[in-house]
């Protein structure tokens, strides 16, 4: 596969469901998702590489977790272009119950806390808020109508923000870092 074409260079591309012979703008809402979700996967990637090999939630290895995030994420993208992909609902359950897992072992809190602690907690914090900035485009996309995103999709992105958080708050609290709300100095 080459690395470029050049087809895109008067800024138009194509989809999984591109009729033949046409081309889209890249400047067409789909592309501003695309390019969110693909961001959001790379910080995974960057998240995943600092993660500690003996990481785990429960039984499972957080840095396994990451790596399923990933391949989830490529499938919303490929369903936002077009493709007959979907994320399964079973797996929005799954990370819900991880998530209320990951929750029984932190403290309770009731307040903003600072980013920050760990490396690894402060990139799961990144990843946190470009999640919610990918969720956004991702129901821009779908209430616009140009793309039509599963439910379990869009479930799926919706918890990805939680996920991170509860991940970095877990990092933390493992590490011996005393969380810390906002002084809202004036």
């Amino acid at each position: 596969m080459a690395l470029f074409t050049g087809k895109g260079d008067k800024g138009t591309t194509k989809l999984f469901d591109t009729p033949k012979g046409e081309r889209i703008s890249k400047s067409s809402p789909v592309f501003e998702c695309l390019g969110q979700l693909d961001e959001l996967n790379t910080i995974v990637g960057w998240c995943k590489v600092a993660c500690p090999d003996d990481f785990l939630v429960g039984e499972r290895k957080v840095k396994e977790l990451l790596d399923e995030v990933q391949d989830h994420l490529f499938t919303i993208q490929a369903e936002a272009a077009g493709a007959p992909k979907l994320v399964p609902p079973s797996s929005v359950e799954t990370m819900s119950a991880l998530i209320n897992g990951v929750e029984k072992e932190l403290p309770e809190i009731k307040t903003f806390l600072v980013p920050g602690g760990t490396e690894f907690s402060a990139r799961l914090d990144i990843a946190r808020a470009v999640s919610r900035r990918a969720e956004r485009c991702l129901v821009t996309l779908y209430e616009s109508g140009e793309r039509s995103i599963s439910e379990s999709s869009r479930a799926y992105a919706n918890r990805l923000s939680s996920l991170f958080y509860a991940l970095a708050r877990l990092a933390n609290h493992r590490a011996g870092v005393v969380e810390s709300p906002p002084s809202y100095r004036s």
